[in-house]
């Protein structure tokens, strides 16, 4: 059964899939006001940053921001592949995929906007297929890092003045990524193709994608999160509509 309460929840949306479902499922089945928060930090898919967007619009968030933290960038340096371009991106999983605590520093600016608005759920997309290669998708480190902000608003919380958050993820809920595309396509329907993916910004097509009314640049198919994309949809159930450079439909 749908909360019927309504409540505030500030949702991390890079515009890809897990996180555009993720806000969905918090809109339709936890009755939430959206507040979207999407980052720029310097990532190669920056394309990502418009589909959240988009996103944003279509799920009639109450306010989206887009905060540029291009400056982590310079701090990442060549500790990992998504934001030095000089670094191959592979086709599993490598070290050189994490990005070092990036949720942590999402999570905290996240909860500073949620505090200031009196919003109780801090949300990101980190799902059960995380949690062996990502430290800070699973639910002990949302759980803890609550409690750690928490602690820093204590005084605030303590008189009335701010109230606590959750910091929750559909992990803590055990859902995989093929039950959010599930939840999320019986929302989005069709537009759930539009989410960016792909770790590379895009590979310019030839012609125009059948899914996308911006498709001058498709998936690149063959990167590590583009096949988690295609195995997610198939495991699903859900035909796969989306263009991929290599692998298309």
């Amino acid at each position: 059964m749908r909360n019927q309460t309504r409540q505030s929840a500030v949702c991390i949306v890079s515009g890809g899939l897990d996180s555009v479902c993720t806000a969905a499922y918090l809109a339709r089945e936890r009755n939430a006001d959206l507040y979207v928060l999407t980052f720029a930090y310097g990532q190669r898919a920056e394309r990502e940053i418009g589909r959240a967007a988009y996103f944003a619009n279509v799920l009639k968030a109450k306010d989206h921001k887009t905060l540029d933290i291009g400056f982590m960038k310079s701090l990442y340096g060549t500790s990992n592949a998504l934001t030095d371009t000089n670094q191959e991106l592979s086709q599993n999983f490598a070290k050189s995929l994490v990005v070092p605590v990036r949720n942590a520093v999402f999570l905290v600016i996240a909860s500073a906007w949620a505090f200031s608005i009196n919003a109780k759920l801090v949300a990101y997309g980190a799902h059960s297929g995380d949690v062996v290669h990502y430290p800070d998708c699973r639910p002990e480190f949302a759980e803890s890092i609550a409690k750690t902000l928490n602690l820093a608003e204590s005084d605030g919380i303590a008189s009335g003045w701010r109230q606590p958050i959750q910091v929750w993820s559909p992990a803590a809920a055990g859902m995989s990524k093929a039950d959010l595309l599930k939840v999320g396509y019986s929302i989005l329907g069709d537009r759930l193709f539009e989410a960016w993916s792909c770790y590379t910004n895009g590979v310019k097509a030839k012609v125009r994608a059948k899914s996308s009314k911006a498709a001058t640049y498709l998936h690149c198919g063959v990167c590590e999160s583009c096949i988690n994309r295609k195995v997610a949809f198939t495991s699903a159930g859900i035909e796969d509509k989306t263009d991929y450079a290599i692998g298309r439909h």
